[in-house]
Formats: structure tokens, C-alpha cells, sequence
């Protein structure tokens, strides 16, 4: 039997999310994709959860889209219309985390790379391991984080998105630490505890109060988030298209550097 692409885990108050690919560094395909919203789905409706946690399986947290099945779209007979339909459904997901009514909060175990970064930014809380790793390297691979860009800016604000996001570096925890992408460090053991025990933080305030506050948040300061991730899906699927992102994308899976023209 296959395992499931993501599993769910129910302690006392706390529902955690496991991304569970951990041979492919939890990159996420179109039907874990898929699965992700259908998990966050059954949070939303359980009662006893008051908070969410997500994480990865293995040592990574998520390494981003998944690359191969990526490139095999390209050779498909509607390639465009599928990449559109890609970022379209990355778009989703990154809304439902972005209003999601209850506290995610993201426990990154290892490295959160390029569409990782982004379910780390949907996150409302971050707790990492020391371990842990941050980073948008689509340039590098000939694409654009068309989708986490606009997260980037409002968790960050745009003179360390610009930085984060035009030199394509991955920076370490302590780094993610100090510039507030991170906002607890935790030995890689006490992760998971300290995630469960910020869940029970969250689960002593009112739900309706917590709901209404994010909403505060994702209505009033972040209010033209939306229309900016609509328009980050349309940039990211075009650059998919281009001579660049096959040649990115080739050279990353047969582990060369890119020929750029």
C-alpha cells in the first residue's frame, strides 16, 4: 500500500499536518497538494483543535515544487494551460493557510525551500529547528517565486524580500532568526514539543476572538494580498514557458549548472 502523502496527528488540542514525502524532501506534487487542503479542511471543521501544526517528515521540511514533474509538464501537448493550472492550485493553498480561521503554526525541521518557503510564510507563528534552512532559489532554476513573493514582502516588508528574492540565498536558522522569518529556535528534539506547547499557548484564548483577530489582519493590513498572489500565479506560470526555466530546470536534475543565454 502506499503511503499517504500527508498524515494527520490529533494531541490534546493541537492537530499537526505531516507532509509526508520524505524520499523527495516533502516537494510538493499536484495530488500532495490536493491532500494538503483536504487535511486542513478536516482541522478546520474538528472543534477540539484550536491550533494547527506543520511540519515535514525526514530531515527536510519541503523542498519546493516538485521539479521532475514540473519539467515532465513541459513535454505535455498544453503545457501552459497545465502550468497555469499549477500555480492556480499553489495559489489556493497559499489562501487557505493565509485565512485560515485557527493558529498554524509552521515547526520547520529542516530546509524550507522555494514553494516550502511559501507554506512556512502562510504560517501565522514559526518555530524552527536549528537545523532548519530558508531559501527561494527559482533564479537559480531559471523560474520566479511569483507566489511567494507577495507573502515574503508582507511577513518581511520589501528591502529583505529584494534581498532574499534577487540573490536566491538560502540563509541558516540563525539568520531566518534574526530578520524575523523565525521566531523561536528550538533544539531539533524539543521541535515538536515546543510547537504542541506554543499550540496550548494559542488554545487558552478564545477561538472566536483568535478568528476575528486573524481576520483583522488579513482584511485590514494585508487587504490586497489576493489581487498580489493572482498576479504572482500569472508571473509564475509564464516564466515556466521560457527557454530559461528549461534549462533551469534540466540542469538542476542532472546536477550541472545552467547554460544561460
Amino acid at each position: 500500500m502506499t503511503a499517504p502523502l500527508i498524515r494527520l496527528h490529533i494531541h490534546d488540542h493541537a492537530g499537526t499536518v505531516i507532509l509526508n514525502r520524505a524520499e523527495k524532501r516533502n516537494a510538493l506534487n499536484r495530488a500532495m497538494l490536493g491532500e494538503l487542503q483536504e487535511a486542513l479542511g478536516d482541522l478546520h471543521l474538528e472543534r477540539r483543535v484550536r491550533a494547527v501544526i506543520l511540519t515535514g517528515a525526514g530531515p527536510a521540511f519541503c523542498a519546493g515544487m516538485d521539479l521532475q514533474e514540473m519539467l515532465d509538464t513541459s513535454r505535455e501537448e498544453n503545457a501552459r494551460q497545465r502550468w497555469q493550472d499549477d500555480a492556480d492550485l499553489y495559489r489556493d493553498l497559499l489562501e487557505l493557510l493565509w485565512r485560515f480561521p485557527k493558529p498554524l503554526i509552521a515547526a520547520v525541521n529542516g530546509p524550507a525551500l522555494a514553494g516550502g518557503a511559501g507554506l512556512v510564510l502562510g504560517c501565522d507563528i514559526v518555530i524552527a529547528s536549528r537545523e532548519a534552512k530558508f531559501g527561494l532559489p527559482e533564479p537559480r532554476r531559471g523560474i520566479v517565486a511569483g507566489l511567494v513573493a507577495p507573502l515574503l514582502a508582507f511577513r518581511l516588508g520589501g528591502g529583505q524580500a529584494a534581498r532574499l528574492l534577487l540573490s536566491a540565498e538560502t540563509i541558516d536558522a540563525s539568520e531566518a532568526h534574526r530578520i524575523g522569518l523565525f521566531h523561536e529556535l528550538a533544539e531539533p528534539d524539543q521541535l515538536w514539543p515546543r510547537a504542541v506547547a506554543m499550540a496550548a499557548e494559542c488554545a487558552r484564548s478564545s477561538s472566536e476572538a483568535l478568528q476575528l483577530t486573524k481576520r483583522l489582519l488579513n482584511e485590514m493590513i494585508a487587504e490586497h494580498l489576493p489581487m498580489l498572489l493572482t498576479a504572482g500565479a500569472a508571473v509564475s506560470a509564464t516564466a515556466r514557458t521560457t527557454d530559461a526555466a528549461a534549462e533551469g530546470l534540466a540542469a538542476f536534475l542532472e546536477k550541472r549548472e545552467p547554460k544561460w543565454q
